[in-house]
Parts: C-alpha cells; structure tokens; sequence
C-alpha cells in the first residue's frame, strides 16, 4: 500500500501521513469490533457498518471536527480503491466502501483581525533588520491589498 500511494498516487507528504493515521486509527478498532488481533484481519472484516460505525467513533468519542472525519473516509476510500485495483474479486466490497457518504459541514465563519491584532502583528518584525523589513512591508501588502497568498506568490515586479 505505502508504494501505492508514493509511486502510483503521488500523494503529498501530509496526505501519506494522513492516510497512515487513519490506519493506526481504524484497524485497531475494526480488530477490538471482529475480536481478531489486527495481523488477522481479512479485508470482508472491513465492513461499511463498521466503517460507519469508526466514523462515528471519531466525531463522539474522539471530539474530531467533520472535516476531520471526511478527511478518514477519504483515506478508507482510498484503500479500497486499491484492493479493488489489485484484487477484481472485491468490487462490490469496494463500492460498498466507496458509497459512503461524505457529512456535510458548516462552513467556518470567517473571522477578521480587529485593528488593534493588526497592529500587533505588524509591531513583530524587527524593522532594523534587512529581513524584518521585508516581513512588515509583505504583511503591509497583504493587509492593505487583501490579497490572497497564492495572489502574492504569483506576483511579478512588473505587476507593481
């Protein structure tokens, strides 16, 4: 699976962390469900109750946030798409998997710093040095534009 999601998937670094914690998440409970220890478990033992079930788990009993719960979903997906990509003997299992829904979640308020939260972040960088000038005078930018960091980054010298 770990060469999978590198070679085959390309996935980011974070996204391969993420994927690798929601597997020291989900066997061990999947295993304490079935009562196999976790080096025994079949892929049928992964049901999509069960999933439901770890998912579930990870919003009441663990406090995650939905984001975080789809962010697990995704990874379980991710791994029945490879069993069903090296095994075409588990399709259904896989769409079963597959077939779980996403929650919805409300999206974040969007907050804005006050003046005073501004003005204490632009009093941070040293002024007196080469570096903080350049840190206050980005931050100067970005407030007084609103531009978005990818706007920023992809700004030229000819755009000023």
């Amino acid at each position: 699976m770990a060469d999978y999601i590198v070679t085959e998937r390309c996935l980011a670094r974070n996204t391969q962390k993420s994927y690798r914690d929601t597997c020291t998440l989900l066997l061990p409970f999947i295993s304490a469900k079935v009562r196999k220890p976790t080096d025994r478990l079949d892929v049928e033992d992964i049901h999509p109750s069960r999933v439901l079930h770890f998912l579930a788990h990870l919003e009441e009993d663990r406090g995650c946030s939905v984001q975080t719960r789809n962010q697990r979903l995704t990874a379980i997906r991710s791994f029945a798409r490879f069993v069903a990509s090296r095994d075409p003997a588990r399709l259904a299992w896989c769409a079963q998997i597959r077939s779980i829904a996403t929650k919805k979640a409300a999206p974040e308020p969007i907050s804005w710093m006050t003046r005073k939260e501004m003005e204490a972040l632009l009093a941070v960088p040293d002024r007196q040095t080469p570096r903080g000038r350049a840190e206050h005078a980005l931050l100067l930018f970005l407030y007084d534009t609103r531009a978005r960091v990818s706007e920023a980054t992809m700004l030229q010298v000819d755009n000023l």
